[in-house]
């Protein structure tokens, strides 16, 4: 900070202290144009006169007026005013206690608005002008006169020039304060999505995982004893299922790190191109998937892709985890004009007693991620029994993807 920015800092802090060097400053200049006279006899421009305990005292109160011009400046204009004019009226020679009431102008204009200050303005300009003209020992039109009219005119508009460009310089604050906290309610609003759409990633891994491995290893436990090649193989599907869900929730996590972390994830997010590997994790957890496709050349965005494979993971989770061991599942996935639709469904009884329509984090998950892109999801019994998922998705977004990557 400079040493005139300290100046200005310090005074602001002491606004009393500034107003009583004013006053001062004013008092001074009013002393020396009193003391000297540009009216000398012949030879002379220049000299010195004597002012009378009159102007002496006019010229104090007025300055000392302006010590509190700033608490009340309408009461010290109009002191200053009736000052100016009792110097103007009864003082011979003049003394310019006018130019305390030029300073109180000034102030008025700065602080009150413009209709305020026109008014107050033309008040005073045409009191102290009417008052010099008329009742002065000099003629109407000389320089003192006219110079009366001229400063009053001058210290209302340079006040109200200043009041401006405070209202200017305040509204720009203003609006570059209320932009900034714009930009942090947005920061935040993207914040609360990115952390809605990882959870949304995470509860699909780890439900569609979990569940996988869950239920190898009760198969492994049941025919330890008996079939102990059986129960390896059960063993090597739940050390394969750990392993993934490890490998997509580093994945997932890993969009948490910051820039200088390292390790950050490589590895593409799951779309549907990996349809088939999802459904032979579940055949081998002993539920009988048939995949039906016919978006063959269809180019998903990430966000789609990633969309529809989660709605997938998340159905035949759930048909593993509620519709019985004898359930089957089909799941199909057809390019309709500017959409896919994918289809999941079961032939299980066991989904009276899991979750409902409506009901259930995965299928509120489900929904959020489709609705986010625009398309619609539809979930519920089926007539005859079973479940059944079903999803559009807009092959073009038409709405900003909350991410494309897991």
């Amino acid at each position: 900070m400079s040493t005139l920015e300290r100046m200005r800092c310090r005074l602001r802090a002491h606004p009393m202290a500034l107003d009583a060097a004013l006053a001062t400053a004013v008092l001074v200049c009013m002393m020396a144009s009193s003391v000297i006279d540009p009216h000398v006899g012949q030879g002379t421009t220049w000299g010195v006169r004597t002012p009378n305990a009159l102007s002496l005292t006019l010229m104090v109160l007025g300055a000392a007026a302006l010590v509190l011009r700033r608490r009340a400046p309408m009461a010290v204009l109009a002191a200053t005013g009736a000052l100016s004019v009792l110097e103007l009226v009864a003082s011979d020679p003049r003394a310019p206690v006018a130019m305390s009431a030029v300073v109180a102008l000034y102030t008025v204009a700065s602080i009150k608005d413009r209709p305020t200050t026109w008014r107050v303005g033309l008040l005073t300009m045409t009191v102290l002008t009417a008052c010099a003209m008329l009742a002065g020992p000099l003629p109407w039109y000389a320089q003192e006169n006219l110079a009366i009219f001229a400063w009053t005119g001058m210290a209302a508009a340079a006040g109200d020039a200043v009041r401006s460009r405070r209202a200017f310089v305040h509204a720009i604050r203003e609006r570059a304060e209320r932009a900034e906290r714009t930009r942090e309610e947005e920061a935040r609003r993207r914040v609360a999505e990115e952390r809605l759409r990882i959870a949304r990633d995470l509860h699909d891994v780890v439900a569609h995982h979990i569940a996988l491995v869950n239920v190898q290893a009760g198969v492994a436990a049941h025919i330890m004893d008996k079939r102990p090649d059986q129960a390896k193989e059960a063993l090597a599907h739940v050390r394969e299922a750990s392993r993934s869900a490890l490998n997509e929730l580093r994945a997932t996590v890993g969009l948490l790190r910051q820039s200088g972390d390292p390790e950050a994830p490589t590895e593409p997010a799951p779309g549907l191109a990996r349809l088939d590997e999802l459904a032979d994790t579940f055949r081998n957890a002993g539920l009988p998937v048939e995949v039906a496709r016919a978006d063959h050349g269809t180019s998903l965005p990430a966000a789609v892709d990633l969309a529809a494979y989660r709605v997938i993971q998340e159905a035949l989770t759930n048909v593993r985890k509620h519709a019985g061991p004898e359930a089957k599942a089909e799941v199909s996935v057809v390019r309709v004009g500017p959409n896919v639709e994918v289809t999941v469904l079961d032939n299980g009884p066991g989904h009276d007693d899991g979750p409902e329509e409506g009901g259930g984090h995965g299928l509120l998950g489900m929904r959020e991620r489709v609705t986010a892109l625009g398309g619609s999801c539809t979930t519920g019994p089926r007539y005859g029994g079973g479940f059944r998922v079903h999803a559009i998705l807009p092959v073009k977004n038409r709405t900003p993807a909350l991410g494309g990557s897991a």
